[in-house]
């Protein structure tokens, strides 16, 4: 058996495309792996980390071994730290854990109750995963994802309440779209706050070689954003389409005759959209961003142009997080 030589560093398909981003997202937040055991996760990570160390592999093992064991180790372990994170923190159950948020926050978005339980729900499985998928090696105090938790679900709910009151006269599916509202406003503020470090702090920038330069503020503020706008692009068409069948579906009479399939059709729907979304808007920018060179905060640059003198690299990149 020929001997195997594949760059393990790299995604198996081209990041520099969207197609082969959406490839590589698909893969990695399949929802199945959130059921891979703990044998299996540690049985991938020392696979690639034997060969990452150019140590002998077990008999056998093939080039599609490798990239499953890779696939597999990358929706578990943080790219950073190495860490596995937790289970409903990791990209893989955001489609499970999104599909219910999303048709519990669509099927009682017309409720004070429902829209207090839900967004609540919804703020608490963003703070999680905010923070499971942060980006360097940040930690945080107790008192920042507290702050970050308390804003952000205060925002959700505000905005929710506040546009079903402008709405009470309003067309029902003018209504059934406030939580896509309220949601983006919420992601607004827990993305920022729960990442609030590294604006302050930077985050870790690196050149080619994986060889760390220092800390970018900038980078930091790119980052967030393009995760914000990831996150809001992800809900977007299952928070505008399902409101649209459901509208369908009242004005059919279908929901008069069976109000018990609200809840299910809705989280049903959702679930379809998301397998699609979540890896699509997953993979509008790379995870393993870059920011020109000359674009770092001048102090960071000025550190590091004694470093490089006359030929400083033409990017520095940085894990964006997700």
């Amino acid at each position: 058996m020929p001997a195997i030589n594949i760059d393990i560093e790299k995604p198996r398909y081209d990041q520099n495309t969207f197609i082969g981003r959406a490839k590589h997202f698909f893969l990695t937040t399949n929802p199945l792996n959130i059921f891979a055991t703990s044998r299996q996760l540690e049985d991938a990570k020392s696979l690639v980390t034997k060969y990452r160390l150019k140590h002998p592999l077990p008999p056998g093992t093939t080039e599609d071994d490798l990239w499953r064991a890779k696939i597999l180790y990358d929706s578990a372990f943080h790219p950073d730290t190495g860490e596995k994170m937790f289970l409903l923190g990791r990209m893989s159950a955001q489609v499970p854990m999104n599909m219910l948020i999303t048709g519990g926050l669509l099927a009682f978005y017309n409720t004070t109750s429902g829209v207090l339980f839900w967004q609540w729900f919804n703020q608490s499985f963003n703070a999680m995963v905010n923070y499971t998928n942060r980006s360097g090696d940040a930690t945080f105090t107790g008192k920042q994802v507290a702050s970050s938790y308390v804003f952000a679900t205060t925002a959700a709910v505000t905005t929710a309440l506040s546009l079903n009151r402008l709405c009470r006269n309003a067309p029902p599916l003018v209504g059934r779209l406030t939580p896509l509202a309220a949601c983006a406003a919420a992601n607004c503020v827990n993305i920022p706050l729960m990442r609030a470090q590294e604006l302050t702090n930077g985050t870790p920038v690196f050149d080619a070689e994986r060889n760390r330069l220092g800390n970018s503020k900038r980078a930091a503020r790119t980052g967030i954003a393009q995760v914000c706008f990831s996150r809001i692009s992800m809900a977007v068409p299952g928070m505008t389409l399902t409101p649209v069948l459901m509208d369908y579906l009242e004005k059919r009479g279908v929901l008069k005759r069976y109000p018990w399939i609200n809840l299910p059709v809705q989280t049903a729907f959702c679930g379809v959209v998301l397998i699609f979304t979540t890896p699509l808007a997953c993979a509008f920018f790379k995870q393993k961003a870059q920011i020109a060179y000359r674009k770092l905060e001048p102090e960071l640059k000025e550190q590091l142009d004694k470093k490089f003198g006359d030929h400083p690299p033409e990017y520095v990149y940085y894990n964006k997080g997700l």
